[in-house]
């Protein structure tokens, strides 16, 4: 058995690995939204497994030290504030709080006895305070630059939702996959036994899931991209409207608009996840008739 010194040695080296794997996929974002915020391939899972296996104080020093290393990445929007005061803001409410608070998610250990319930709810447990700042962040700081002055709290609210939404139910569906197929609460993780016929019908459940969060994350950045005035940055229905062009027909019009476009992936996606949910229940039925123990 490690002593403590060794133990405490090689928890900042796997934290450290960990806090670089989710600077890695903060960099490789799904979706980006025009002033600030994007959609990422869970890179905030990572912070959560360090919370969940270290405690929450390793976690919220995870969470400042990733921070850091997002506000080094992001320095160039330091450039669209001015005074201290704004620019403390943004540092303390966009970067150090926002991820720090992601710690939190190892609160649920203790509380939850399934690990991958526990790991999802710290998931979003994390992704709400982190939301929360952002909101802050932006009815304050952001008003009058990306946030229209008036209403700026009501903005802020729907602005930082477009991206959070997304990104917390990637993160929730991959912290509650890897939770139920990987045990973390030993030192070292390790794969958690299951029947191969179970394995089979989770594959089908996992694709319909990544199908749906894909059509989702299409839809909200192409909704709001035309949602949004890219010069004022002032919300605006106006360009949610079709604009009729002269010689084509009302069809012609709708096909080769955006609507068109994400009613497609939608509907594919939705078609593809309950084919997919229809394969794996007949799987499960198969199995039983097969084998009623299982």
């Amino acid at each position: 058995m490690p002593n403590a010194k060794m133990q405490k040695s090689l928890k900042l080296v796997e934290n450290a690995l960990l806090i670089a794997v989710a600077t890695v996929l903060s960099i490789l974002p799904l979706a980006e939204l025009p002033y600030g915020g994007s959609v990422t391939i869970a890179s905030l899972f990572p912070l959560v497994l360090i919370a969940y296996r270290s405690g929450i104080l390793w976690g919220l020093g995870s969470g400042l030290v990733f921070g850091v290393i997002q506000q080094l990445l992001g320095l160039k929007n330091l450039s669209y504030v001015t005074g201290w005061q704004s620019v403390l803001a943004v540092v303390l409410l966009d970067y150090l709080i926002a991820f720090a608070v992601i710690g939190f998610a190892g609160v649920f250990r203790s509380v939850i006895e399934k690990q991958h319930y526990a790991l999802a709810a710290g998931a979003g447990l994390g992704c709400l305070l982190r939301y929360i700042c952002h909101v802050i962040s932006g009815a304050t700081v952001w008003a009058g630059l990306s946030i229209p002055t008036q209403a700026a709290l009501g903005y802020s609210l729907i602005y930082n939702a477009t991206y959070m939404i997304p990104e917390t139910i990637v993160l929730v569906v991959v912290a509650f996959y890897l939770g139920s197929v990987l045990d973390f609460r030993g030192d070292r993780p390790v794969r958690i036994p299951k029947r191969s016929n179970t394995v089979a019908n989770d594959l089908p459940m996992l694709i319909a899931g990544v199908i749906s969060i894909g059509a989702l994350i299409y839809d909200v950045a192409t909704l709001f991209a035309h949602l949004q005035d890219a010069d004022t940055g002032y919300f605006s229905s106006k360009g949610l409207k079709l604009t009729a062009v002269e010689g084509q027909s009302s069809w012609q019009t709708f096909s080769q608009s955006f609507w068109f476009r994400m009613i497609l992936v939608t509907g594919i996606a939705i078609l593809a996840a309950c084919v997919l949910m229809i394969v794996s229940r007949l799987k499960g039925k198969k199995d039983c008739e097969k084998d009623p123990e299982k």
